[in-house]
């Protein structure tokens, strides 16, 4: 099996900064992206930042210029730098693997982390 732990949550003010490690483990083969996603209470998860193994990457608009996402490859692992957080930045961050392939196994799977709380205050 496949698993995803994310760490690097908190408690930041606005205007800080936070990274967030996203560690996938398991009987992996490849992973094709890893992404980034949010949900506040009450709102749906919404897409924060993807990467793709060549190094691609996609940005929700309220996030260009402040959040980057990066990878390597060899550790199966995905950060996200978020500088300047703002408060409407608060919400559950997940990290997504998306069309894995593992060994003895067919076909290709997407996994998701339990998640890390992200909390900005004013």
């Amino acid at each position: 099996q496949v698993q995803l732990v994310e760490s690097g949550g908190g408690l930041v003010q606005a205007g800080g900064s936070l990274r967030l490690s996203c560690a996938a483990s398991g009987s992996i083969f490849s992973i094709n992206a890893m992404g980034w996603y949010r949900q506040a209470p009450g709102e749906q998860r919404e897409l924060v930042a993807t990467i793709n193994n060549g190094g691609i990457t996609n940005y929700a608009d309220s996030v260009k210029g402040r959040f980057t996402i990066s990878r390597d490859n060899a550790k199966n692992t995905a950060y996200l730098q978020m500088n300047s957080l703002k408060p409407k930045d608060t919400a559950g961050y997940y990290c997504d693997a998306d069309r894995v392939a593992v060994y003895n196994r067919l076909g290709r799977y997407n996994y998701w982390g339990q998640g890390t709380q992200v909390t900005v205050s004013s």
